[in-house]
């Protein structure tokens, strides 16, 4: 794996709504990769690799925004109060670290409560930045920040803040630097406002008009204790979706990924997932509907600021989305 590309991507800045760092640089990584680079009015990348004739509009999406927190208020002693950006649980934050778009660097902890028996709310959490007061506090209202946390190689598990979906990222990135000619046009959407609204997705994939979709996403797995009963495992090869809370994949669209996955040899699962959709859930609702589905690397403790996947299902993944744009 190139651990200098994950790097730069989970270490990139790019809560929802603001990708500009993240976007760019992905647009280094992809630029001399492909025919044509753009950006959106709502501020996703589109990279376009044209095809030899004959084929299709194909859609390759992988969200890079990043789950964050929104200042909402600066009290008299300089502490912030605020909000979720994306699926933020307070149970995750406490004692954890968030980095603002200026740099600055905060703790979140827990107000004192009386009866501790129940898990806190988000209300009952605070930052602190090292302010005596707001009038010199670094950051205010309104501005955004993302969990602190490096990116670790521990055997072949990778670990890090913000893989949901920089992995995703890495996935695209990694195709085209290893894409054959083939007849398809291809559209390599690094999507904005995944965790919040889908709407980067929506807007790009109206613009593209494809004839088929494919998010790229993690999902979570069953393998963890007392897990919630899922037939997805860490290390056992990518997650080929059914079905999750925003869609059912097209039926078209889940039989080539299988194929591809057998065709390359690759493992591969099948996903159900409870709770939860990607960007394959806007983009198939887009003008008359557009067939979409989903491949999702297996990933322990989504949503966190250390989450965790496998470097060969990563690698399955890449092999598995090469043979599938070859035979699609």
């Amino acid at each position: 794996m190139n651990l200098e590309l994950l790097q730069n991507l989970t270490q990139a800045f790019g809560p929802s709504g603001y990708e500009s760092e993240i976007r760019d640089v992905i647009r280094h990584a992809v630029t001399p990769l492909v025919d044509e680079v753009r950006v959106d009015p709502l501020g996703s990348l589109v990279a376009i690799k044209k095809g030899a004739g004959g084929g299709k509009r194909i859609l390759l999406a992988a969200h890079m925004d990043e789950i964050g927190v929104m200042v909402t208020h600066v009290d008299k002693q300089g502490y912030l109060r605020f909000t979720r950006m994306g699926g933020v649980s307070p149970l995750t934050c406490i004692g954890g670290r968030v980095r603002f778009a200026n740099g600055t660097l905060g703790v979140i902890y827990v107000e004192h409560r009386e009866d501790r028996s129940k898990p806190p709310t988000l209300d009952q959490l605070f930052i602190d930045v090292g302010a005596t007061g707001p009038d010199d506090a670094p950051v205010g209202v309104g501005e955004t920040g993302v969990f602190a946390r490096p990116l670790e190689l521990q055997g072949d598990r990778l670990i890090s803040k913000t893989l949901d979906d920089r992995i995703g990222c890495y996935v695209l990135i990694s195709m085209l630097k290893e894409l054959p000619p083939v007849k398809h046009d291809l559209f390599f959407v690094f999507s904005v406002q995944e965790e919040i609204t889908l709407s980067g997705a929506r807007t790009a994939a109206y613009t593209i008009d494809p004839d088929m979709a494919i998010a790229i996403d993690v999902t979570s797995t069953g393998d963890t204790p007392k897990a919630l009963p899922m037939a997805v495992s860490l290390g056992k090869g990518p997650a080929i979706k059914v079905k999750d809370a925003g869609m059912v994949s097209h039926p078209e669209v889940r039989q080539l990924l299988i194929t591809a996955a057998q065709k390359a040899g690759v493992p591969y699962q099948m996903e159900i997932l409870q709770g939860g959709s990607t960007d394959a859930a806007a983009m198939q609702l887009v003008r008359a509907g557009v067939p979409s589905g989903c491949v999702s690397i297996p990933c322990r403790y989504v949503h966190s600021p250390s989450e965790m996947v496998a470097a060969p299902d990563v690698e399955h993944t890449v092999q598995l989305l090469l043979e599938a744009v070859r035979s699609g």
